[in-house]
């Protein structure tokens, strides 16, 4: 007989995992990506899979939305395009499904993934409130949208990850991703920590605070789009993202708590977050492919 906390853990973990993907469509599509036959761009013990299966990566997507948005270019793709108040859980969703579909899914299906981002991408253009024409196609922004994904992805696993990478792991891992944001079209995408480093800094001087990169910050640290009683634990999730972000970019960014920097309370939060998401996330385990 299932044990009651087995009980609990499993319902904990479908819910979670709904609520992240998009419902039954999310269920049908986690079936599909682990379970089809077929070539995968990846082993399933690279690098990027271990960086993109792990409980890390709710500090790390959160970390992500609050970096990109200080590109006012591509905070004005989002905020003109995405829909992210009226419909934040499914663009959380589809955000999922394409990382999972480019990391566990067969290669067709990767690359079926990639080119419907990219027929989206290639009808997103407009102009940015200090006058300047966007187009979400545009090497340059999607190499800043993937060096922030990427910088955040990996420094939430190296900080919450189960198994951190080592040195070569960190490298791999970015060299894999790589190859996925160069068949979306990115420029010149890192492939190394040295690389990785150096292209967060030729972006510094095109960051700002903005009113919508502001109303992102809001949405994410002080307005989840959550029922009160899911918002306590999730402001541990919310202060470890904002925690890992460098202190140039937390100063550009407003939160609704007086801690700067990453202090050790903010640390242990974010780990007693991610082991709980992983502990439920371990109830509800993705199908495995038949051997």
């Amino acid at each position: 007989m299932r044990s009651p906390l087995r009980h609990l853990q499993r319902r904990a973990g479908r819910q979670l995992f709904e609520q992240v993907s998009g419902g039954s469509a999310g269920r049908a599509a986690r079936e599909r990506i682990h379970t089809s036959p077929g070539p995968r761009w990846f082993a399933d013990d690279s690098a990027i899979a271990r960086v993109h299966g792990d409980a890390s990566m709710f500090v790390g997507g959160v970390r992500a939305l609050l970096l990109q948005s200080l590109h006012p270019l591509a905070m004005a793709a989002v905020a003109d395009h995405s829909g992210y108040r009226g419909d934040p859980w499914g663009r959380l969703g589809r955000t999922s499904t394409f990382l999972a579909e480019t990391t566990f899914a067969t290669a067709d299906d990767a690359q079926r993934a990639v080119d419907v981002v990219r027929a989206v991408h290639a009808r997103v253009a407009g102009v940015a409130p200090d006058g300047r024409p966007y187009a979400a196609d545009d090497p340059w922004l999607l190499r800043w949208v993937h060096v922030a994904e990427v910088d955040s992805f990996l420094g939430a696993h190296q900080r919450y990850g189960r198994r951190p990478l080592d040195g070569a792991g960190c490298d791999a891992y970015l060299a894999e991703t790589a190859t996925v944001a160069e068949r979306l079209g990115a420029d010149r995408p890192p492939r190394s920590r040295t690389e990785l480093r150096k292209a967060l800094d030729e972006y510094r001087d095109e960051l700002a605070a903005t009113d919508a990169s502001r109303d992102v910050a809001r949405f994410l640290l002080a307005e989840p789009p959550l029922p009160w009683t899911a918002r306590g634990p999730y402001v541990l999730l919310a202060a470890a993202s904002y925690g890992a972000l460098p202190r140039w970019a937390q100063e550009l960014t407003p939160a609704p708590w007086p801690l700067r920097g990453e202090p050790a309370p903010v640390r242990a939060g974010g780990h007693l977050a991610t082991r709980a998401i992983r502990w439920a996330l371990a109830g509800d385990p993705p199908p495995r492919r038949p051997a």
